[in-house]
This record gives structure tokens, sequence and C-alpha cells, in this order.
């Protein structure tokens, strides 16, 4: 039976915290994984999924840490407070606390969608990669983001030259309100300029997506992207898996299928 995830509070800069749960395995740790969330509501959509995942590894002899980046879930700061530097600096101060935790094991950054693009850093240390549903590029992510509040205007008919002035206030440094979300300027640009392209040593990639579609392929950007990633010396897996866009969908739904595939990855 897994034991319970030892849930805590990482101190952070100006006297911040973040919250991190850490499911260590039973025995000596065969990894060390560090989890990067998706972005705003994806994230909370995730959460079982992510939950169920961390201790299927933990069970399988890896050592999982989740950590809530600033301005999200139960870490402090106001969502429209955070910036992309400062989620860089939480990584950092993850890989740090996971390195205390497990000295010496090979390290995993595991991302969700634009986690991936966090993930997608020169670290200063050698890292193998985990992708589930890789966004590309940051500038798309802010986009269909964006999008959420066209749709929402567009039965008012309000929608006209919104998307050019989301873009212009942020530019100009100002937030904007967004599904519930408040959107700063440094969070916006620095995941408008993220792309999903390799750095530092070169080490694995498993590259996992989710379809319901029994003839799933992958998509031309994924395969582009991809080989990018191949040419700089990576060794990169891509798989499709059966299973629904968790991360969207309108109720709380599962890919059990994508669980025992990443298990069985990174065995």
């Amino acid at each position: 039976m897994t034991p319970q995830a030892d849930v805590f509070f990482l101190p952070a800069a100006d006297g911040e915290q973040r919250l991190c749960l850490f499911h260590a395995p039973p025995g000596v740790a065969r990894s060390k994984v560090l989890y990067l969330h998706p972005f705003a509501e994806e994230m909370n959509k995730s959460r079982r999924m992510a939950a169920l995942a961390c201790r299927a590894l933990a069970e399988a002899g890896h050592a999982v840490l989740q950590i809530d980046l600033r301005g999200c879930g139960d870490s402090s700061a106001d969502f429209g407070e955070a910036s992309w530097a400062d989620w860089q600096a939480d990584v950092r101060l993850a890989l740090d606390c996971l390195d205390s935790r497990v000295p010496d094991a090979p390290l995993w950054l595991w991302g969700l969608r634009a986690g991936c693009l966090l993930a997608a850093a020169d670290w200063g240390r050698p890292v193998n990669y985990l992708f589930w549903q890789p966004m590309t590029s940051g500038k798309l992510a802010l986009q269909q983001f964006l999008r959420l509040k066209l749709a929402a205007e567009m039965a008012s008919g309000a929608s006209k030259g919104l998307m050019e002035q989301m873009k212009a206030e942020l530019a100009a440094g100002r937030a904007v309100e967004i599904a519930g979300y408040t959107l700063g300027g440094g969070l916006a640009s620095g995941l408008e300029a993220a792309k999903l392209s390799p750095a530092g040593p070169p080490g694995r990639v498993e590259w996992l997506e989710v379809s319901t579609r029994e003839d799933a392929a992958l998509t031309p950007v994924s395969e582009q992207a991809i080989k990018g990633w191949q040419d700089a010396g990576w060794a990169v897996r891509p798989q499709i898996v059966p299973g629904p866009g968790f991360w969207a969908t309108s109720e709380i739904e599962l890919a059990p299928a994508l669980i025992s595939r990443t298990v069985e990855a990174l065995a």
C-alpha cells in the first residue's frame, strides 16, 4: 500500500510559501520526478489525474514531488501577481528540495500541457523529460487562453477587437480578467515567449498524447517539435494513448491508460 504523501509548505522568497506534496517510494528511489502542472483552470481539472499518476509512480519506485507554482493552488500570492520568472524560480526551488530528499537518482521533469513549456529549459544538470500532451508554443497557449474571454463575449456582440485590446493591455503591463483569472503582463509575456525547444545536455524524452480516436496520429506540429529534439541528440519516444482530454472536460475525467503507460515509460 502506498504511504500518504508528505504535504508541506516550502519557504520561498519574501516570506512566501509554496505548497508541495512529496510521494516517497517504498525503497531506494529508481528516479526522482518533479511534476509541473498546466495553466490556470487546466490545473484544477487535472489534479485527480496527477494525484493518481504520482501514487502509481511512487509504487513503482520513483520519488515524486508536486509543487503549486506562485499564485496557484494553495501557494502564496494571487495568480495575477505571478510572472513566468517567478515560476522558473519555483522550479529551481523544487529541484533543490527534491535533491535534498533524494540526492542520487536520475532526474525527470514531468510537465502537462503548458507545464512542458516551463520544464523545457537548461537547468544546469542532466534531465530527462516526461511530456503529457505537450504544448509546443507558448504563443499559441496564450492565444488559446485569451480566446476563452473572446468566446464568453461573443454572445453579447462585444468581442469585436477584443483580442487586440487584451494583447495591448498585457503588452502595456496591465492585467486582464479571463475566465475567473487575473492574467498579469509578466506571466503573459513569459508564456508567449516560451517554446518547447531542447536545452542542456541530451537525455530521454517520453512524449505521451491522448486521443479517443482509434486511428489517432501525431499532429504535424508535434512531429516537427519531436524532430527538433531528436536532431539535438535527445532520445524521444512518442506514443498516443487512448483517453479523454481530461484537462479540458466539463466533468472530472480520467485516462487510466495514460497512467499505466507512464509507469512503463519510466521503467
